[in-house]
């Protein structure tokens, strides 16, 4: 006879979304069980996954209230201000708070937010992870929901959360149909060494094929400067960009830097993803919801990708514990509507903004760089201007659950 499981929430998907909700869930006394098709060891392991991540202001209160800022606060690097820049030419935007308002976030490398993120859900009873495995069958029904692993185990729950990322088969087979194009660009991602400090300055530089981002990290073991590259590419030069020899991709690099950092190094290997977009303003049905980038996939231009996955694991524990209080089943019809209502406009604002920034910067041409250019100058001068992009960059705009607030 196979082994059945039973939970509140079943939660397929335990990346860094996935797990922040159970991690978030267990807080509010809500078991759940997470299924992941990944090897933890693999996902944390040296040199995996050079990627980084800009945790802004809410999303390090909602680690804060999770208990996962004080294992986290020795491995970021605090982000104090944004440079905003066409191409390296004059006319760029310096975002940096005033006096006592803090940083703008802070950059974490992924496998740091993914080591203190299975060390916390270790610690919870709550939680049931289940690595490596692989799902077979899904059902939803009016009284309750079951998952099937292809080693015949059985998860029994009462809600359904899909957080599998982009190509979410349980979105799939459930019939979402977000709206999605491609970018025809791919994002190289490097970890980088060079000669001066970044004074934890981000870098976002734009070029018609693409953004060019340079991220702070925290200086190694050894005192070396470090940041994190993320470079767009259209995908029809990526394959040549990846083949070049280090010391002709180094001098890419640079020549499109220019002498911010001094002498520049590769520090990690380099790897590259494709760039899309798809967006569901539908993230709720019958016992089953949408989290994270299986709901919202977007370009990576303003960092906002897992944010936004982060804002909705902050409103869906606090709708699920409300009505749990209340009585309620997790996967009453009206929770999963409260949370729906909650995050479309949000979800919908983002992903639009990032998909015209993207557009907007990528037009090629002298007129369109003069005028962005202009447009970058005048909100330079705008105090007003820069502090509602600085409180959009933060996430602290609109009604916040309470996981978001310090």
């Amino acid at each position: 006879m196979s082994e059945v499981l039973s939970s509140d929430v079943i939660i397929l998907g335990g990346g860094l979304v996935g797990m922040t909700l159970a991690i978030g869930l267990a807080r509010e006394g809500i078991a759940s069980v997470v299924v992941d098709a990944s090897d933890p060891a693999t996902q944390t392991a040296d040199g995996f996954d050079g990627r980084a991540s800009a945790i802004s202001t809410a999303s390090w209160n909602l680690y804060t209230n999770l208990g996962m800022a004080e294992a986290l606060e020795a491995r970021g690097c605090p982000i104090a201000a944004i440079a905003v820049s066409d191409a390296m030419k004059p006319g760029r935007i310096d975002f940096r708070p005033e006096a006592g308002d803090g940083s703008l976030g802070r950059m974490f490398a992924n496998r740091d937010l993914r080591l203190v993120m299975y060390e916390v859900a270790a610690g919870l009873d709550l939680i049931t992870f289940l690595p490596n495995a692989q799902v077979v069958d899904r059902e939803r029904g009016a009284h309750g929901v079951a998952v099937t692993l292809a080693d015949g185990r059985e998860l029994k729950g009462r809600l359904l959360v899909a957080a599998e990322g982009r190509r979410s088969p349980t979105r799939d087979e459930a019939g979402f149909t977000p709206a999605r194009w491609s970018y025809h660009h791919r994002a190289i991602i490097a970890g980088l060494i060079h000669e001066r400090p970044h004074d934890n300055v981000a870098w976002e530089i734009f070029y018609p094929a693409g953004p060019f981002a340079l991220l702070p990290l925290r200086d190694d073991d050894e005192g070396r400067h470090r940041s994190a590259l993320v470079w767009t590419v259209a995908e029809k030069d990526a394959a040549g960009v990846l083949g070049l020899p280090e010391n002709a991709f180094v001098g890419e690099i640079t020549r499109r830097m220019g002498d911010i950092f001094g002498a520049v190094a590769l520090a990690t290997p380099r790897s590259s993803y494709p760039l899309d977009f798809h967006h569901t303003a539908k993230v709720a049905e019958q016992r089953l919801v949408l989290v994270g980038d299986a709901a919202h996939g977007m370009h990576p231009i303003a960092g906002q990708g897992l944010n936004l996955g982060l804002r909705d694991v902050a409103a869906l524990v606090e709708v699920l514990a409300e009505g749990m209080r209340l009585g309620l089943d997790p996967g009453d019809a009206q929770l999963l509507k409260r949370y729906e209502r909650w995050r479309a406009l949000d979800g919908f604002m983002v992903s639009g903004a990032t998909d015209v920034l993207t557009r907007l910067f990528g037009i090629p041409g002298r007129l369109p760089s003069a005028l962005r250019r202009l447009g970058m100058a005048g909100v330079q001068r705008s105090p007003a201007l820069k502090r509602f992009f600085m409180d959009e960059a933060r996430g602290m705009s609109g009604k916040l659950p309470a996981l978001l607030q310090a």
